[in-house]
């Protein structure tokens, strides 16, 4: 491993995404209605509740869906946390079903209201929630994952969490303090990347947790300018449009 060349390839990789040379690079969170500034707490659920059922599916399916729902105006009021948190679960399996944000009729009607009933009982909203918290990504951290981790099924999770995180920064305008420690969301295309990076090998891709990926990338990334988090859309695209473009 040798850690100049993969910050070298790294930087590259940043610059292609900057300028369009990754192929195509449209987020699957673009299907967004598009939020004024005194929408924010709207905003929020949005790109928070489905997070969390964000696991082993198409994500650009999952967000055709969101967006199908919120424009929908008898399924919009699940993007309200009081709402989720005290409908009935039954009515709450018939509107995310509808156009499939939920695939899992139970576990995921169950994950949707769980985090509700926790943030809604706790803070009353996700911005009273990160208020609580000083906007502080390392608090935030310390609430969902290690006091309160029942309370936020899946979005707990450590490629979720860090994944929302960003999602916080980049489309929902919150200033996280201490946005730096972010880690690399390790999935299939980042994993399949940092093989191709030499980060990891083929075998520790195999064997090697989540959590220990991503302190790889951390260790690698020191002193480099370069945040782990910032590499995970440049890293998604490039895997996702099959390697097309070379280092």
């Amino acid at each position: 491993m040798n850690k100049e060349e993969i910050i070298k390839n790294c930087k590259t990789l940043l610059e292609a995404y900057k300028y369009g040379k990754l192929g195509q690079t449209r987020m699957p969170e673009d299907s967004n209605p598009g939020f004024s500034n005194n929408e924010k707490e709207l905003r929020l659920v949005y790109f928070t509740l489905p997070m969390s059922l964000n696991y082993q599916r198409d994500s650009y399916k999952l967000w055709e869906a969101v967006l199908k729902t919120y424009n929908d105006e008898k399924s919009k009021s699940v993007f309200n946390i009081e709402n989720s948190a005290k409908i009935n679960s039954n009515n709450l399996r018939e509107i995310l079903t509808k156009y499939k944000i939920a695939l899992q009729p139970n576990k995921h009607i169950n994950t949707w209201q769980t985090i509700s009933k926790t943030v809604f009982d706790r803070y009353g909203t996700i911005t009273k929630m990160l208020e609580a918290v000083d906007n502080d990504y390392l608090k935030l951290k310390k609430i969902i994952q290690e006091d309160n981790k029942k309370g936020f099924p899946y979005l707990s999770g450590p490629k979720i969490f860090n994944y929302w995180c960003f999602i916080l920064k980049e489309y929902c305008k919150v200033d996280l303090k201490n946005s730096q420690f972010i880690e690399i969301a390790p999935d299939t295309h980042v994993t399949k990347c940092s093989v191709l990076l030499n980060v990891i090998s083929e075998t520790e891709s195999l064997t090697m947790t989540k959590e220990k990926i991503s302190e790889r990338w951390r260790e690698i990334l020191i002193d480099s300018g370069i945040n782990p988090i910032d590499m995970h859309p440049p890293l998604w695209f490039w895997s996702r449009n099959d390697f097309k473009f070379k280092l």
